[in-house]
């Protein structure tokens, strides 16, 4: 893996994609036990979190349903504008249903607060938040994240879904802003 130059910026690996894919397998099992005789909904978080969720449930083992929510807080920011927008809304019924929330990172847990509140009026019999990344020293809001991919510093990352104003959602691994220019 090499350094990516953008502009000025130079971002460097962070997360191989051998371990992202055996992390991702990990949380496929355990979702596969937590869930088992049971049809989920796994909801993913666009843009960000369809590749993560391509893999997590290509390692789900029993029936599951899916759909997404596109919600934006970032625009083609480094960082939250602090508002979340909800772009799409879900197509499925979640009243009753077991509801996974698949995102790519929680930064702030603004987005997961903004869906908690959304989703609870609707009445799921449970729902779960799985991040493929988590920034536990950047939270702002008392959320719980049940299923967490890796702890990451409170740095800007791009790669697996994760983008840079729409771009590198595409490569396989993390990369991680470095302070070098």
């Amino acid at each position: 893996m090499e350094k990516i130059k953008i502009g000025d910026e130079v971002f460097i690996p962070f997360i191989t994609e051998e371990k992202i894919q055996e992390r991702v397998k990990e949380l496929g099992q355990t979702l596969s036990q937590d869930y088992k005789g049971k049809v989920p909904v796994f909801i993913g978080i666009l843009n960000g979190s369809f590749l993560f969720m391509s893999d997590l449930i290509k390692n789900f083992e029993g029936d599951c349903e899916i759909d997404f929510l596109k919600l934006s807080s970032y625009g083609d920011e480094k960082i939250s504008s602090g508002r979340v927008k909800m772009l799409k809304e879900l197509n499925c019924e979640v009243d009753g249903r077991d509801l996974i929330i698949v995102e790519d990172i929680v930064d702030s847990g603004l987005s997961i607060k903004f869906m908690e509140d959304l989703i609870a009026e609707h009445h799921p019999s449970s729902m779960k938040v799985i991040s493929l990344l988590v920034k536990p020293n950047s939270l702002k809001y008392n959320v719980k994240i049940d299923y967490i991919g890796f702890d990451i510093p409170s740095k800007f990352v791009i790669g697996y879904g994760l983008d840079y104003a729409q771009k590198y959602r595409n490569l396989r691994s993390i990369y991680v802003l470095s302070e070098e220019k």
